[in-house]
């Protein structure tokens, strides 16, 4: 990420809305800014393969006990979204896989969800990309997501409607025909 041009434009952000990038309470923002997006974009920096093996740690599913369907519940997280680099918040996010051998050490699970979450997405492609980490990670081809949201290019701006959640599935493998599997992230 090049902090340089971003405080360069921010700068320039900053100027264009009116404002003086060099009174008192805004001198510093463009490096905060800087700084911020580095953070809470770090994901920007991977692609779902290295994020798989950055925490693709696995154990054994016959050490676990581990035979039916693992799933994690309330995994908080948020984005920006790519249209309006508007905050996606309020976040979240349910997994479920069926192990195939090996189970991830669970806050692996949560680590995939927040990694795949720190890039400019959208929430349809935040839960297709989760399920594929998840996917590749724990050697499984049977994963389901559900992603639960608020909006703030809803609740903030245009239609300006607070109270508004997006709701996305996704399901790979064994998970896309099977209703039984499905509620298994209500």
């Amino acid at each position: 990420m090049d902090k340089e041009a971003i405080e360069f434009h921010i700068r320039g952000l900053l100027k264009a809305i009116g404002e003086n990038p060099d009174r008192e309470g805004l001198v510093e923002t463009p490096k905060r800014v800087a700084g911020m997006l580095e953070e809470v974009l770090e994901g920007t920096a991977y692609t779902n393969h290295e994020i798989a093996q950055m925490f693709g740690k696995t154990f054994s599913a016959e050490d676990t006990g581990a035979q039916e369907a693992v799933v994690m519940k309330d995994i908080t997280v948020f984005s920006y979204c790519e249209h309006h680099l508007a905050l996606m918040y309020d976040m979240m996010v349910n997994v479920a896989y069926i192990p195939h051998g090996r189970v991830l050490g669970l806050s692996k699970i949560a680590r995939i969800c927040d990694m795949a979450a720190k890039r400019l997405q959208l929430q349809e492609r935040l839960g297709r990309d989760i399920a594929e980490i998840i996917s590749e990670a724990a050697c499984s081809p049977d994963v389901g997501v559900k992603i639960v949201g608020s909006h703030s290019c809803m609740t903030a701006r245009g239609i300006r409607n607070p109270s508004a959640r997006t709701e996305t599935r996704t399901f790979i493998g064994a998970f896309r025909n099977n209703r039984d599997l499905q509620d298994l992230l209500d």
